[in-house]
């Protein structure tokens, strides 16, 4: 498509990987169809395969350049969702140890206030207790 920052014409192949021009760690990379489809429900049976044997390819390929540790690979959808280019694309971001102070919850820090689910669900029992001792009846204490 004319303009597309992401549509190469004489890109032969279902999908390919590049580089992402802002990348949030070394390596970061795109994985996308070389056919301008801006929504994933809109890709082709052959292009969904294809695009699952990119991902593990440029995973592979990463963890071979880069050394890295883990990976979150996420794609945003509409503009609400963070998409820029409306050119499906993959982010493939590899993850070093130490590279955050807590890694845990990964992409839930999308939304940072869900993201600490652990505490969210402990918040959520402790209020449900305060709640259940405030509808408990009075206690009484004996005194000897």
């Amino acid at each position: 498509m004319k303009g597309c920052p992401f549509c190469e014409k004489d890109n032969k192949d279902l999908a390919y990987t590049r580089l992402d021009r802002y990348p949030v760690s070394p390596g970061h990379s795109l994985v996308m169809p070389a056919r301008h489809v801006d929504n994933i429900h809109d890709l082709k049976p052959e292009e969904q395969l294809a695009l699952i044997e990119e991902l593990k390819a440029t995973k592979t390929r990463l963890k071979q350049e880069y050394s890295c540790d883990g990976f979150n690979i996420g794609v945003n959808l509409g503009e609400v969702a963070g998409q820029t280019v409306p050119h499906i694309h993959f982010h493939v971001i590899p993850r070093y140890e130490g590279d955050v102070p807590n890694p845990r919850g990964g992409v839930r820090w999308v939304i940072p206030e869900k993201a600490d689910y652990v505490r969210i669900a402990m918040q959520r029992a402790f209020d449900k207790l305060k709640e259940e001792d405030r509808n408990a009846p009075p206690r009484t204490i004996p005194f000897d």
